[in-house]
């Protein structure tokens, strides 16, 4: 299965173990709780689901790397303690809570969450000396003498013996008392991920051209190389932080991440003329309804790779426009939910003066609540932090009348809706001059299938046209042939191209 099945799985697998029955107890047993083995390659967004999961669920999460454990954090440090059997005093071995359980309690006590998800990285490739220990942690969901509480899932994950030679196998024993999954690599489910993580843009677009270099492990006499689903993240990371402090970014820096020395310089090779792209066809000009008459002609004798470029340099410029609507909706909309609950209790108040205060105190401290349990995303996050801020800013003189109070909280307000609408407005006109702009250049080929495409997966293109129709977008995604034939239709464009070319 794909990683996002996987998600899927564990999801559902842990609403069903915290499932409780009339009297509040869980439906299944702790003992029917088969801990969950994730078996796939390295980098590919186990962890990452993992933290999904506990979001979407509001519960906690442990996460560890098992590898980066001995036996006594694992287990506990032993200690004597004397007991008596039948009037004589023996002295017995007991443990120290094991580093791995206290971190559980230590999550239920910080974040006030009771249910929530143990996960253990890397759990096949453990020491010798640690392995017993994780043979008895999968089988009785105990470290040393020390039980996982209840209410906590066991999710374990490991990599298979070709990507790690220190891999140890589970016996039957073993096996039989989990739930084994295998997960594999899968380049159209990350494109998903990757959208919402706003990974940067050449390297999707790359990805589209060469979507081989996705995942790629090849071991030759001078070693393994290799290219995974984390490296393409972290380097995206990066590239952004490089381009606005203008340093560059060539192969050696690539081969950092892209621990392949083919793939490493291919990436190296199309991020400058990505860049080059960018410049030559001015993209913000399109995006702005002024196409230079000139760009018609280089398209013409454009390649696929240049072409299919300029399609994605289009839809990242348009990105950027819905993911700045989405942050506005997401601040106007809370900031409605804080007026209203505000217009709600300052007639009622005996002291209305201070009450807007107390509301946004009571809003802040419901932030960081959530923030420290880990419910918000990281933009979602900014977002909330952003929201604060222009309350603070737009906090109203509590010597004033009720109603001047209101009217004041209300005009600041306004401002932030008259704000969303002349974005929203800006989105939908640069959207129109894309389609204007894909009409003319490719004459409803089939790059008008990529395009449309890559708007149905956007998660923030999809909100903003759920409330902005466009007319152009349902027509061309009713009527093109998106999703599973995409693959096909871009192996025949390069395909057409390449003979157009000779």
């Amino acid at each position: 299965m794909n990683i996002k099945q996987a998600k899927e799985e564990v999801k559902n697998t842990v609403r069903a173990y915290l499932s409780k029955d009339k009297d509040g107890q869980y439906r299944i047993p702790a003992i029917r709780q088969r801990p969950m083995l994730l078996m796939g390659p390295p980098g590919i967004g186990k962890t990452q689901i993992m933290e999904q999961i506990a979001r979407e669920l509001k519960i906690g999460l442990t996460s560890y790397t098992i590898t980066h454990h001995t036996r006594q954090s694992a287990v506990g440090l032993p200690f004597i303690k004397g007991e008596e059997f039948d009037g004589q005093i023996y002295s017995v071995t007991e443990y120290t809570m094991s580093e791995i359980i206290a971190s559980i309690y230590r999550n239920i006590r910080d974040k006030g969450l009771k249910e929530g998800i143990l996960f253990i990285d890397e759990i096949n490739c453990v020491s010798e000396t640690l392995a017993p220990t994780m043979l008895q942690f999968l089988q009785c969901k105990t470290f040393g003498n020390q039980a996982v509480p209840a209410g906590w899932v066991i999710v374990a994950a490991g990599n298979p013996p070709e990507y790690n030679r220190s891999v140890r196998d589970f016996d039957m024993v073993t096996l039989d008392r989990v739930r084994y999954l295998t997960v594999d690599a899968n380049l159209a489910v990350w494109r998903e991920y990757a959208n919402r993580q706003k990974v940067h843009p050449a390297i999707l677009s790359y990805l589209e051209l060469k979507p081989d270099n996705f995942y790629r492990v090849e071991a030759d006499v001078d070693g393994i190389q290799f290219v995974t689903a984390r490296g393409w993240e972290d380097l995206s990371s990066l590239l952004y932080v490089y381009e606005d402090l203008k340093i560059s970014v060539g192969k050696e820096v690539m081969r950092e991440f892209l621990q392949h020395e083919e793939v490493a310089g291919d990436m190296a090779a199309y991020y400058d003329l990505y860049n080059k792209y960018r410049k030559d066809y001015g993209v913000s000009d399109i995006l702005a309804g002024r196409v230079n008459p000139e760009v018609y002609q280089k398209i013409e004798a454009a390649a696929v790779d240049e072409r299919l470029s300029l399609v994605n340099l289009l839809l990242e410029g348009l990105k950027q426009s819905f993911a700045q609507a989405a942050e506005e909706k997401y601040i106007t909309d809370h900031w409605y939910e804080h007026i209203r609950e505000y217009h709600h209790y300052l007639g009622r108040s005996d002291h209305p003066g201070s009450l807007y205060q107390e509301l946004l105190q009571k809003w802040e401290k419901s932030f960081f609540i959530r923030r420290n349990s880990g419910f918000y995303t990281r933009e979602e996050e900014a977002w909330q932090r952003t929201l604060l801020g222009l309350m603070l800013e737009n906090e109203p003189d509590a010597g004033k009348p009720v109603q001047v109070i209101f009217d004041e909280t209300k005009k600041s307000f306004e401002t932030q809706c008259a704000k969303l609408e002349q974005i929203e407005q800006n989105t939908a006109q640069s959207l129109a001059y894309a389609f204007d702009f894909m009409e003319a250049a490719f004459e409803k080929g089939q790059e008008m299938v990529v395009f449309v495409t890559e708007l149905t997966v956007c998660e923030d293109a999809v909100k903003f046209l759920a409330e902005h129709e466009c007319a152009r977008y349902a027509d061309y995604r009713d009527n093109l042939l998106v999703g599973v034939r995409k693959a096909k239709l871009l192996a025949e464009l390069k395909q057409g191209l390449s003979k157009k070319q000779k």
